[in-house]
């Protein structure tokens, strides 16, 4: 079974989903926790906390945790309030549980909630959560699309809002904020005009009208911050502070660099974006020909599918259990990190600033999309890698190491 640390005990396969008791400050670096007041079961307290300052976070992935702490860290915000809305997949709840243990060393409160344990949860979160929103002066927000987000924006009073990055899912955020478009996610295929789109629309449509700007000369005016290491645009009146992912080089490493070459994994099967077949041959093409010996799975990829490739490539499996940035950061780590285009052809290059490693990104080939693909995924998609800096671009999946265009 692959740790986080990267290793895999001999004859080990595919690791299971989530592992219980498998703690953070296991990985070197991270100490143990302090001053807990939760239980650290599958399912942590959601007793009521009085937030000890104005600032109230909510996050629904590991990714958006790791930027509030970046946030935090940049803006010397002491002792937030953060709130898990906790989804259903056991590796993204794995992952959130590791990095809530971080939250807290840092001396912050996090609150989690089962906002989808059954059909009286949204309710039941709402109403418990509407006290500290109402007192809340600055709300932090990892993702603007969610339905759960836009529906407590609604309930709040706060005139200073901050949307940290949700990965690149933030820069079509900030690109439809703009043009004044409704928040639909890049890989949702669809008019968006179904049942619940109609019955939801009306929060939608206020949340949308919260995250905007208010012209200039408004009579009560708002802030609207982004912290974002993502290449934006953004409308006037938005107030841009760069993620450098500061926090997480001073907390972790320098890392431990191996001899080989680790390729990153993504979640485009599992969105309908790329179709199976095609993303396992390039997968096993990538491997071939830059001498790849370790995957590092995304938390949303199927276990079948990992199975799969582990079967067919040969590539060790390894199931983080921290964010990528985390562990890259801590070690060990190839010299040579391959990418399809995701996130991490941005956060990597900043995580590891200082180190000797390389961060490659192989663009998708139209060829390999779906016939459900949303119509802007490949513009999107190759939006993403022709922004990233500090990476080398392949040309192909089979392009040999040291030959490709910088």
């Amino acid at each position: 079974m692959s740790s986080p640390e990267g290793t895999r005990a001999p004859g080990a396969g595919v690791p299971p989903e989530e592992t219980t008791g498998t703690p953070a400050r296991r990985l070197l670096g991270v100490p143990r926790q302090r001053n807990r007041t939760e239980s650290s079961g599958d399912d942590m307290s959601t007793a009521p906390v009085e937030p000890p300052t104005g600032t109230l976070a909510f996050v629904e992935s590991p990714v958006q945790l790791l930027n509030v702490l970046e946030w935090a860290h940049t803006a010397e915000a002491a002792a937030l309030t953060v709130v898990v809305l906790s989804p259903h997949d056991p590796m993204t709840r794995g992952q959130l549980r590791r990095m809530a243990e971080l939250a807290r060393d840092e001396g912050h409160t996090v609150r989690w909630e089962e906002a989808r344990g059954g059909p009286t949860a949204p309710l039941r979160t709402v109403g418990g959560l509407t006290p500290l929103l109402r007192r809340a002066r600055r709300i932090v927000l990892g993702d603007p699309f969610s339905r759960y987000v836009q529906l407590l924006l609604t309930l709040t009073k706060a005139r200073d809002l901050v949307v940290v990055d949700d990965g690149t899912a933030t820069m079509e955020f900030i690109g439809q904020l703009a043009r004044g478009e409704r928040l639909v996610r890049w890989h949702r295929h669809g008019s968006g005009r179904g049942a619940r789109d109609l019955l939801f629309a009306p929060f939608a449509n206020t949340a949308r009208r919260r995250l905007t700007p208010a012209p200039e000369g408004a009579r009560r005016a708002r802030a609207i911050g982004l912290f974002s290491s993502m290449p934006v645009e953004v409308p006037p009146g938005v107030q841009v502070t760069t993620n450098d992912f500061a926090w997480t080089r001073a907390r972790f490493g320098p890392p431990l660099l191996t001899r080989g070459t680790d390729i990153v994994g993504t979640s485009l099967v599992e969105t309908g974006v790329v179709d199976a077949d095609r993303y396992l041959e390039a997968v096993r093409t990538l491997a071939r020909a830059h001498g790849a010996t370790r995957y590092f799975a995304h938390r949303r990829e199927s276990t079948d599918k990992l199975r799969r490739l582990a079967a067919e490539t040969g590539l060790e499996i390894v199931r983080p259990d921290l964010p990528l940035e985390l562990i890259a950061r801590r070690g060990p780590i190839g010299r040579l990190i391959l990418s399809f285009p995701s996130t991490v052809v941005h956060t990597l290059p900043l995580a590891l600033r200082g180190t000797e490693v390389e961060v490659a990104v192989c663009d998708i080939d139209p060829t390999w999309l779906t016939d459900h693909a949303s119509p802007r995924a490949q513009g999107f998609l190759d939006g993403v890698t022709g922004t990233a800096r500090e990476v080398r671009r392949l040309q192909g999946a089979a392009e040999p190491k040291g030959l490709a265009a910088g």
